[in-house]
């Protein structure tokens, strides 16, 4: 009997539990939920608070695969659970690379021979749009009941990041004139990217091949689900009036693999 038909799903997909309604907002769990949901995987999720992220990766004796300025830890999610295989995958790039292993078709998240220049693109992805991970602190969407612990882990990882260890978090909140410099400086950072997009194919879709998503788009689309989950209404039309509309269309375009699966 497989686990689907015993009512168990095959995996089992661990992310960072928000304020109620539940639902994804932190970037690279988003990147890998639009992979599971672009593969129609078999799974399940497991949210789990952000105080208990860290306990729950070391639980599993999951390697981290980051660390912080001070050479720390930074234990965080996504992690995939292979019920079948019993194995954990603790990292968002290596959850897709894993999916395209477990799921071999045409419809592929990395193109064949596609995995360095993908990855590259991760890191420049990930570099550009942590630049301006303050302008969302305020609109998070944490739970209400551990909000003021949340706030503490996140302003403890802000201290080590900008070393700055008298930082409170009314200082991670950008506000007034600040937020508006960093708006701009945001939509030239976006602009940047402008000439990946340059493709004929563009036209026909807002990915970068056009109407044919693939991871690299998710990526992108993960970075865009904190947005949306976290920018005020007027931040969001700001953001979509830019470069033609493309950021709005992109997120839009990801919808059919948004769900949030239980």
């Amino acid at each position: 009997m497989s686990s689907d038909q015993a009512g168990q799903k095959e995996l089992v997909f661990y992310d960072i539990a928000s304020g109620p309604p539940r639902r994804t907002f932190a970037p690279n769990p988003w990147k890998a939920r639009f992979a599971l949901n672009f593969k129609s995987a078999s799974y399940s999720t497991k949210w789990v608070e952000l105080p208990d992220v860290t306990p729950t990766r070391k639980a599993f004796a999951i390697p981290v695969s980051r660390k912080l300025p001070n050479g720390e830890d930074f234990h965080t999610l996504p992690v995939l659970y292979d019920t079948v295989k019993k194995q954990y995958i603790g990292d968002s790039f290596d959850i897709a690379v894993y999916l395209d292993e477990k799921y071999p078709s045409e419809k592929r998240l990395i193109p064949v021979g596609c995995k360095g220049v993908t990855c590259a693109w991760n890191d420049r992805i990930n570099e550009l749009f942590s630049r301006f991970v303050g302008l969302g602190s305020e609109g998070l969407p944490l739970n209400p009941a551990i909000a003021d612990q949340c706030r503490q882990i996140l302003v403890g990882r802000a201290r080590v990041l900008t070393n700055r260890p008298e930082m409170t978090w009314d200082d991670c909140l950008i506000r007034g004139e600040a937020r508006v410099k960093m708006m701009a400086d945001f939509k030239k950072a976006l602009g940047d990217l402008e000439p990946y997009y340059a493709s004929p194919d563009v036209s026909e879709g807002p990915f970068l091949n056009g109407k044919e998503v693939c991871y690299a788009d998710m990526i992108v689309g993960g970075w865009l689900g904190m947005i949306y989950a976290s920018f005020s209404k007027e931040d969001l039309d700001t953001l979509e009036s830019w470069h033609n509309g493309r950021w709005g269309k992109i997120w839009n375009g990801l919808a059919a693999y948004g769900d949030i699966v239980e």
